[in-house]
């Protein structure tokens, strides 16, 4: 049940859902629409956010598998159901009479009843030199993501915001060899400096310069003063900023607060933007592989539910329609029998 596609400017014959996004929740949705006989289309750019990562965890029955790995697997899942992976950017959306268009890069154009947007997010890490080449490896920000695989070993903490503090806490539970380097962060409050000295956290002041690695692993942190530390992890404080571009273009407003920007949604994953649904990180800044195939599932179940009813709908009016056109010709001939008969409807009417 491959899903009508067009190219160039034309707007195509349509479908029932285009999902932005091939990732967990992408994928997911796919699925969830498809096994219910939707068409569906996945526009993938190919650039999944932990793609870095050596592995996905917390995933039930799925532990530790290489991301890259999951998608494969979940592409092929969605397309033994007949959805369409197409591999693709979407620069530019519209609404349209019945539904969404979607553009790409390449000059396709799709058009759909319903838009799920699953493009996930970016990180926007600290700006020092030697962070990108280790992220997700030896760089980390999340405990439940890649604690296990740093415990035991020495943790360093880069202070930018006062969550820090949090982070610091959530990782000296993994570890006895955990430093906080104040680095741009806020000076700590009373209360965190005695959880710091009860937990025996060693603090570092001075602004970090730079981080030296040996291979792709962790080496040293390094303070602008010269001094080095030598760590085997750093957990930083990326900003997360959902990709919202195609959500503003529809009339969109994005939600932006401290520590990232997403796009707001119901519970479920409908937006504002009529037949505009959104799942995953998209939504949630903080939502795992798993939460966020979780999220697509409800969002293409809800999807479905929602065309559903409209398609009821449809038809009850597609039923309606003989009988109103013969009640209609009914009134007709009456009215024609009446004026026979010298009567003037427009008088009866009063």
């Amino acid at each position: 049940m491959n899903a009508p596609l067009s190219t160039g400017t034309g707007t195509g014959t349509g479908t029932d859902v285009i999902v932005i996004g091939g990732g967990p929740a992408g994928l997911a949705a796919a699925v969830t629409l498809a096994r219910s006989l939707r068409s569906v289309v996945v526009v993938d750019a190919g650039e999944p956010r932990n793609a870095p990562a050596a592995g996905a965890h917390n995933l039930l029955g799925r532990e530790g598998v290489p991301p890259l790995e999951l998608l494969a697997a979940g592409r092929a899942e969605a397309e033994g159901y007949g959805a369409t992976v197409l591999p693709g950017r979407a620069v530019a959306a519209r609404a349209v009479q019945g539904g969404i268009e979607v553009h790409l890069a390449d000059g396709t154009t799709l058009r759909a009843r319903r838009l799920l947007l699953a493009s996930g997010l970016v990180d926007e890490l600290p700006d020092l030199p030697g962070i990108r080449p280790l992220w997700g490896r030896s760089v980390l920000h999340c405990p439940f993501c890649h604690g296990w695989e740093v415990r035991g070993r020495r943790i360093g903490v880069l202070g930018s915001i006062p969550q820090s503090i949090h982070q610091v806490l959530l990782f000296r539970r993994l570890s006895d060899d955990v430093t906080l380097f104040l680095h741009t962060m806020p000076e700590p409050d009373d209360e965190a400096w005695e959880q710091l000295a009860a937990l025996g956290v060693r603090v570092v002041r001075g602004t970090v310069r730079e981080l030296r690695a040996e291979g792709d692993a962790l080496r040293s942190v390094v303070l602008e003063d010269g001094h080095e530390f030598e760590q085997d992890a750093l957990v930083v404080a990326p900003r997360f900023v959902a990709r919202g571009e195609l959500y503003e273009q529809l009339g969109g407003t994005l939600t932006r607060q401290p520590t990232g920007v997403f796009l707001p949604a119901a519970p479920g994953g409908r937006t504002d933007v009529p037949g505009v649904w959104v799942a995953g990180n998209s939504a949630d800044l903080t939502a795992t592989v798993a939460v966020s195939a979780a999220a697509g599932a409800t969002a293409g179940a809800g999807i479905h539910g929602e065309l559903m009813m409209e398609d009821v709908a449809a038809a009850v009016q597609a039923r309606r329609a003989p009988f109103s056109a013969a009640a209609e010709a009914l009134q007709a001939r009456r009215v024609q029998g009446d004026r026979r008969h010298g009567i003037d409807p427009a008088v009866l009417s009063r």
